[in-house]
């Protein structure tokens, strides 16, 4: 049977590639998940897996062709008698008698672009017995945390990824032998270790593209980073490493992040690597401020007239609609009320095109203790205040839990984040990629303030909005921040879109 290669999806606003480099040429024996190709985009590097076993029978995109989303790039003849290679490569699994009875436990989709993942934690042991459904182990992306349940009810019988492995979506995690009185086999645990480790030494090969442009650039693998799967090079961990200084690459790494430390503090000292989600938190604030002329501007709001609201209506809202007036719809729908007047705000630069946006999706930032995410509150602007609420409640909780989706914290168009309720009382907030526009809510404070030549005490809160100045002119994001202030000040205003 012959089965297509396609190009996969490449990421959001990313529609073409190019291809960089073929693993492998027709006649090659593949084996089911194997490298095929490797793409470049303006933004990543793409590795195409192998969707079968087989024998690669053309190449239809060669090696620096531009290539659109679902693109054919070659062909697959899938078969059985077309692998010799690889099951000589792999002896581990092939040794491992799967009965028919037995159910591979695979690694779910992750979501748009992201193509790996790290397994954070095991439920299970060999030779447990599992429900269908319930929790075998949990995986962390780069984004969020996803919970992998049994296919099936039955016995494990081997873990193929154990806890730290790296892998790929759609990649075999464990085995299940189904039926409740499935035992595992004595011999379970020890095929476990060869599959990985024989993976690992392939996935530390660094890409060929990488390879060719260390040489071009002159740099050795040590004064380069890996990004890629299990430390791997990737091209565009060589344009990173270029693009510095020539000594920092070789000096910074040994001396310069620390000072010389004594033995009696390294021995009270804790060493933890960071998480998936810390390294992309940490990554895309760099970038964003890299990328960005990010500019912030300040002002206060005089909270009185929203807290008598709540004051007033918060019982009958609650009875009502089920769910708590907070101060979140108040500034989403004054936000709305402003990105309508100062479009500029709410769109984005793609290219040297500038994307405008008929809708606002709302992120809004929330602190877990695994670090910051944002998820999105899509077309906030058609949402009451009850939808408001009810949605950012739901968002948040799943938030704390760990349990949102990739499609729950994509696509928004402006954000809001409250370090209020951290206690802060000013800060400029980094904005959220893509995005040209971040609002930062402060702590509520009461300030003696002159109101018709009169020293009154009026709960304060300052706001302080991060724009892209390469989009947004300072006349627009000001403009963009008193609406919010006169929105919160009188909200008659937004019932009236004054």
């Amino acid at each position: 049977m012959t089965i297509e290669i396609r190009v996969p999806t490449l990421g959001e606003s990313v529609t073409e590639a190019t291809v960089a480099t073929w693993f492998k040429k027709p006649g090659d024996a593949v084996a089911v998940d194997e490298m095929l190709c490797e793409l470049e985009t303006d933004k990543v590097t793409v590795e195409v897996p192998s969707p079968a076993a087989g024998v690669m029978a053309e190449i239809v995109a060669p090696e620096g062709t531009t290539v659109g989303v679902d693109a054919l790039l070659a062909t697959l003849t899938e078969g059985e008698g077309a692998k010799p290679a690889p099951a000589a490569a792999t002896p581990a699994p092939a040794a491992t008698p799967e009965p028919a009875s037995t159910v591979d436990v695979m690694v779910p989709t992750l979501g748009e672009s992201v193509t790996e993942a790290t397994v954070a934690t095991w439920f299970k042991q060999v030779g447990d017995t599992v429900a269908q459904d319930e929790m075998l182990c949990e995986l962390e992306t780069d984004k969020v945390s996803v919970e992998v349940p049994a296919p099936t009810a039955g016995t494990l019988t081997e873990i193929v990824a154990p806890d730290g492995a790296t892998v790929q979506a759609g990649g075999k995690l464990a085995v299940i032998a189904a039926g409740a009185g499935a035992s595992a086999p004595a011999s379970a645990p020890a095929p476990t270790a060869t599959p990985v480790a024989a993976t690992a030494g392939k996935d530390v090969e660094n890409a060929p593209s990488a390879n060719k442009l260390m040489a071009e650039k002159g740099l050795s693998a040590d004064q380069v980073t890996g990004t890629g799967k299990d430390g791997r090079i990737m091209k565009e961990d060589v344009l990173n490493a270029a693009a510095k200084p020539a000594p920092a690459p070789a000096a910074a790494p040994a001396a310069t992040p620390r000072a010389p430390v004594s033995a009696d503090d390294a021995s009270r000292e804790e060493r933890v690597k960071m998480t998936r989600l810390r390294q992309t938190i940490a990554r895309r604030l760099k970038e964003s401020q890299n990328t960005a002329a990010m500019l912030t501007t300040y002002n206060e709001v005089d909270m009185t007239a929203v807290m008598d609201i709540r004051k007033e209506y918060k019982e009958l809202f609650q009875k009502k609609h089920g769910v708590k007036l907070g101060f979140m719809s108040f500034f989403t729908k004054a936000c709305v009320h402003a990105l309508k007047e100062v479009p500029d705000v709410n769109a984005e630069i793609d290219g040297t095109d500038v994307v405008y946006k008929n809708y606002v999706h709302m992120g809004v930032a929330v602190g877990t203790p695994n670090g910051l995410v944002v998820p999105v509150v899509r077309n906030a602007d058609q949402m009451s205040f009850a939808d408001i609420e009810k949605k950012i409640a739901e968002l948040g909780q799943k938030a704390v839990a760990g349990k949102l989706s990739m499609a729950e914290m994509q696509g928004g168009s402006f954000t809001i984040s409250n370090g209020g309720v951290y206690g802060s009382l000013m800060s400029s907030p980094i904005l959220n990629p893509p995005q040209s526009g971040i609002l930062g809510m402060h702590k509520i404070q009461d300030r003696p303030m002159a109101i018709n030549g009169e020293v009154v005490i009026r709960p304060m809160m300052y706001l302080a909005l991060s724009y892209d100045h390469r989009i947004v002119d300072g006349k627009g994001a000001v403009t963009f921040l008193v609406r919010v202030k006169e929105a919160l000040e009188d909200p008659r205003r937004l019932l009236m879109d004054l």
